[in-house]
């Protein structure tokens, strides 16, 4: 591991200087290229730079203490600040082996969110207007933008289905668990007799994909524009700004009526649909994989039941980590962040076991070589 990190940190010394040289500042693609190589590197190096002051701490200790002209009381001192640096060393080492993971390539993207109801009719709808307004004032308390690309919205306050942008640093990487069904518990305000219904809602989480990533070919859509419905006012029963794409390859369709023009709503319909496909190559890698299922924390499979609103207990649970908080009304309010650092710190467990197991088998393969 310390040599990979010797690595690196010769790496990000010649990234700092790349980048202060007015020759590549001069070619702007490759100067921000650089830049996010060097920021990718910068919390590895610092926190290997910080081991190796507590190493010098150590040796220096250790070296004084041997000293004869030391008095009793400086070495008294010098274990004191021995112990110290030996245990910010071992904190250190867990650090770096989760810094130096391997890095989901999306973490930093912003994310398509797509929040339908599922079974239990119009309280469905309801808890699916809950959702979103749940994950807007995350989004919120995050500095995150929202951007509502499409949705279709039910009479009495719910959503059928809608589908936002969250365009925020690190958004995927913080939201990408949230994919799966989650289902609410509560007597709905139409039952007079207090019955508890149950109902479902299915949360999908997607990166932004960029054209280069996803390559559409133009021949393999089918474009038609209708008139927008929904609450808009007179514009909307006049213009077909509304779009709908299908790719005809995988039968996706994806739709956008949110906004007044036709291009925009246009623009908005091709975004969904990069995100759609790219999602659905990469389920069908990870299918594949058998191996990468079991260091994933439930985010591949939409139809996995991940959490539980449990109103009258004021309880949710999150199936997939055993975790349960007694605070929903918080948690409705777009307090997830205990939730969802749960969620990552099981997720880096899980890989750094994996890890750790493929270090166990490639050393037993090389010692049965060696006989």
């Amino acid at each position: 591991m310390f040599e990979k990190l010797s690595f690196l940190e010769e790496q990000f010394e010649e990234l700092a200087k790349k980048i202060s040289d007015p020759e590549v500042i001069a070619d702007q693609e490759t100067w921000r290229k650089l830049c996010k190589e060097h920021s990718d590197l910068t919390p590895i190096v610092e926190k290997y730079r910080e081991y190796k002051k507590n190493m010098e701490t150590i040796e220096d200790a250790n070296a004084l203490m041997d000293d004869p002209d030391t008095d009793k009381e400086f070495k008294e001192m010098l274990v004191d600040e021995s112990k110290t640096a030996k245990a910010n060393i071992e904190k250190i080492e867990e650090e770096l082996k989760i810094l130096l993971l391997p890095k989901d390539p999306n973490d930093d993207k912003n994310v398509m969110v797509e929040i339908r109801g599922g079974a239990g009719g119009d309280e469905a709808a309801l808890f699916a207007g809950d959702l979103f307004r749940m994950y807007s004032m995350y989004a919120d308390s995050k500095k995150w933008k929202i951007e509502v690309l499409n949705i279709s919205e039910i009479g009495i306050g719910g959503i059928k289905e809608v589908t936002f942008m969250i365009n925020g640093e690190g958004a995927y990487s913080r939201l990408k668990f949230e994919s799966g069904v989650h289902r609410v518990q509560r007597v709905p305000e139409t039952e007079s007799s207090g019955r508890i219904h149950t109902s479902t809602v299915t949360v999908a989480v997607l990166p932004e994909v960029d054209d280069v990533e996803v390559e559409i070919n133009p021949d393999d859509l089918e474009i038609d524009t209708y008139r927008s419905s929904g609450a808009g006012g007179q514009h909307i029963n006049k213009t077909e700004s509304a779009i709908r794409i299908t790719h005809k390859p995988t039968g996706i369709v994806v739709t956008c009526q949110d906004e007044r023009s036709q291009h925009k709503n246009r623009e908005a319909a091709m975004k969904m649909l990069r995100s759609r496909l790219y999602d659905k190559m990469e389920q069908e890698r990870s299918a594949a994989i058998a191996a990468d299922r079991k260091s994933q924390v439930g985010t591949g499979d939409r139809s996995e039941r991940i959490r539980t609103y449990n109103f009258p207990q004021g309880r949710m649970t999150d199936h997939r980590i055993g975790l349960t908080l007694y605070r929903l009304e918080q948690i409705m309010n777009g307090d997830l962040d205990e939730i969802i650092d749960a969620l990552i710190t099981t997720d880096q467990s899980e890989k750094l076991k994996s890890q750790a197991e493929g270090n166990i088998c490639l050393l037993y393969t090389s010692d049965a070589a060696d006989d």
